[in-house]
């Protein structure tokens, strides 16, 4: 079996010895599942940074997924959730094996993501990603799904260091700011199950080989599930297709749909922007991303 480039790439890149094993059983551990779980192969894979996706036909002749990752921090918890949304706004589980990780989901239209809709009608699209995670952030997050309170409290440990390696000025000023909004509401981190990656391609058609069931034309896929406030869910719906001048309508537009505080869902944006300066100071980024900025600012009120 081929394995797509783009993945061994992404695996050699972000996870090094580690990456290249995984990529090595790739083969063996497909040949596995499709036989455990009584599959044949459809198409060819798919494939983000972190799994293959394989394209199959279950015994009963109806249309699945095989997902096969890297299980880490951010994916351990798919299952968990998977299992408590029980399709509610999101891909279903039909098979999980705890030892690899290996997924069986239905399959949805992954020719038709939202960022097609994103295209044609930017407002809209915004509007189904806000509908989407008013369903899922209804459900209180399982055992075991990691905590949004370590993960703030992560981050503010992390800033001291990281502040020596921004520029001082405009940018420096806005990770300070981000850090204190940040602190302002990590002793309350919530207990609702966040999906934490809703960006368009995330958010799939249902109509694909049959998924979907009639639960609604968009569902979400491959979740990075946290139990937290949904105010840290809102980023990348304001900065999928970005528009500065769009920022302010979208952030209105998702608290409104999920009925957030407003002040709190400010602090939990500007925490995910946190987040994202930081990992690019820790890849030793030598600048920040302007749309970051741009997105802090607006909600900070300094523009």
């Amino acid at each position: 079996m081929e394995i797509p480039d783009g993945l061994v790439r992404a695996q050699i890149a972000y996870g090094g010895d580690a990456g290249r094993e995984f990529i090595a059983g790739l083969p063996a551990r497909a040949a596995e599942f499709l036989e455990r779980w009584r599959l044949r192969r459809t198409g060819p894979g798919m494939h983000g940074v972190t799994a293959l996706v394989l394209p199959v036909e279950r015994a009963d002749g109806s249309a699945a997924v095989l997902k096969l990752g890297r299980v880490d921090e951010e994916s351990a918890g798919e299952p968990l959730a998977l299992r408590a949304w029980d399709g509610r706004g999101c891909v279903r589980l039909l098979e999980h094996d705890a030892v690899t990780g290996a997924l069986l989901l239905e399959r949805l239209d992954e020719r038709r993501p939202l960022s097609e809709l994103a295209e044609r009608d930017a407002r809209q699209a915004v509007r189904v990603v806000g509908e989407l995670l008013g369903r899922l952030t209804g459900v209180r997050a399982p055992a075991g799904v990691r905590g949004l309170g370590g993960v703030a409290a992560g981050m503010l440990e992390s800033v001291p260091a990281a502040l020596g390696r921004v520029a001082p000025g405009r940018a420096r000023g806005l990770v300070v700011d981000c850090a204190a909004a940040v602190a302002e509401v990590a002793g309350e981190p919530g207990d609702r199950l966040l999906h934490w990656d809703l960006h368009y391609g995330n958010v799939l058609a249902g109509g694909g080989g049959g998924g979907g069931g009639g639960r609604g034309p968009w569902l979400a896929i491959d979740p990075k599930p946290l139990a937290g406030d949904p105010g840290f869910e809102l980023l990348p719906a304001i900065r999928n297709a970005f528009a500065a001048d769009e920022v302010r309508w979208r952030f209105d537009a998702l608290t409104g749909a999920l009925g957030l505080d407003r002040e709190r869902a400010r602090a939990w944006t500007l925490g995910r922007v946190l987040q994202n300066v930081l990992w690019d100071v820790e890849a030793g980024e030598r600048g920040l991303d302007e749309e970051q900025l741009l997105v802090a600012e607006l909600l900070l009120g300094r523009r």
